[in-house]
């Protein structure tokens, strides 16, 4: 069974207010704002709630782990590190670990759910503290688009085509002109990925957030029929690393730019170094979606893998779409380093090994194709959009750079 989502932009909400009094405790009482399309799930999909399949995958997980914002490298060197900010990768993957135990499958860039002769593929991320400069900035209308291709992104890379977009929006007090800038860029990043913005939902949380402050979280799902899903099985040594271009940072490694920007003793309204924008204006650069143009190369064949580079940089994504015993060699120089990038390095004396693991260094997505279709890739690559040949498959295993 094929299912066909016609992409719209229309929300219903519906409201449900807490049966608790208002002067609770805080903390309390919330009250919520539900925001459903006027399609219904259950007849859509209806199979998908019965029997559990064995024959599924759980998406990773992503992890925000906020700590104090003091104290001095762990690193020896003076430099920051993304652990310093607050954030331990490894931390993160031992959870992963753990988990995979108790739900084995997953790993992967999305999850999958069998259905007929394809496959749902589902993913749910955020922007993490991204959010904080876009309060710092008072730009909100772009916040949108990041929450949508952190999502897309993910599910795209098994050669998923985006169906539908579900969002949460959670603050203390509703802003209701504020919240309209953020759906708004949620709108433009489901019509940017070709999908449905289906609904969701808005909390109202008294006391929970800082005054003027929100959380948000997304939730995509996307087909692929199963002889067309991207799965890395088929990728040898010699297959080569195409990369396509950021916008900037996106929407990961915002803890340590943070740690960066209080040291530097700039404000997000001074220049950046060198350019004719702001700090502010090139931290907030929206995320680049690249569901249509991904969909489009994947359409001519010779695409054996594909990694959406967020945290965890090169050095930890690529290898996630490898068979073991391959591993990947990094052409240093292969592409252009944003100015952004090398602010931060500077800035905060980042080391290069750190700067690879923590951001997309100018590179949000890495194909693994063969040598074949990588001549075509980078030839097309010279019209519609850019494209680099960053490194090659090699025996071995992990990310190294040369």
């Amino acid at each position: 069974m094929v299912t066909s989502v016609n992409p719209n932009t229309e929300l219903s909400r519906c409201f449900a207010s807490s049966l608790r009094p208002s002067y609770s405790k805080p903390n309390s009482s919330q009250t919520q704002l539900c925001r459903l399309s006027s399609g219904s799930l259950s007849n859509t999909f209806s199979g998908l709630s019965m029997a559990p399949s064995t024959e599924f995958s759980r998406s990773r997980r992503i992890f925000s782990l906020s700590k104090n914002e003091s104290g001095e490298s762990a690193s020896g060197n003076g430099g920051l590190t993304y652990k310093d900010a607050g954030v331990d990768i490894d931390a993160g993957s031992e959870l992963v670990r753990r988990i995979a135990k108790m739900a084995p499958g997953i790993g992967g860039f999305g999850g999958l759910y069998p259905l007929g002769d394809s496959y749902l593929v589902a993913g749910t991320d955020g922007v993490g503290t991204k959010l904080k400069l876009a309060f710092d900035t008072g730009i909100h209308e772009t916040i949108g688009i990041d929450l949508v291709a952190m999502s897309v992104n993910d599910i795209v890379t098994s050669g998923a085509k985006p169906l539908f977009f579900l969002d949460y929006f959670a603050t203390s007090r509703l802003d209701v002109d504020l919240a309209e800038k953020v759906v708004k860029g949620i709108v433009d990043g489901c019509q940017q990925s070709d999908c449905t913005l289906l609904g969701g939902e808005t909390a109202e949380m008294p006391d929970f957030y800082a005054d003027g402050e929100y959380d948000l979280s997304g939730f995509a799902v996307g087909i692929v029929k199963k002889d067309s899903v991207i799965d890395g099985k088929n990728i040898v040594a010699g297959d080569v690393l195409i990369g396509l271009p950021s916008s900037g940072v996106h929407s990961n490694g915002f803890s340590l730019v943070r740690r960066v920007l209080a040291h530097s003793g700039l404000s997000l309204k001074d220049q950046l170094p060198g350019e004719a924008i702001t700090l502010g204006e090139a931290l907030m650069a929206p995320t680049v979606i690249y569901v249509k143009q991904v969909l489009e190369i994947i359409s001519k064949g010779g695409v054996k893998g594909v990694a959406h580079i967020t945290g965890g940089g090169f050095t930890d994504n690529i290898p996630r779409v490898f068979p073991k015993g391959l591993g990947a060699v990094i052409y240093n120089g292969s592409w252009e380093i944003l100015p952004v990038f090398k602010w931060i390095q500077e800035a905060g004396r980042i080391e290069e090994a750190e700067m690879m693991r923590t951001f997309n260094m100018g590179i949000g997505m890495v194909l693994v194709v063969s040598k074949e279709a990588s001549h075509r890739i980078l030839e097309d690559g010279n019209g519609a959009y850019k494209a680099y040949h960053i490194g090659e498959v090699v025996r071995g295993e992990g990310v190294s750079y040369s």
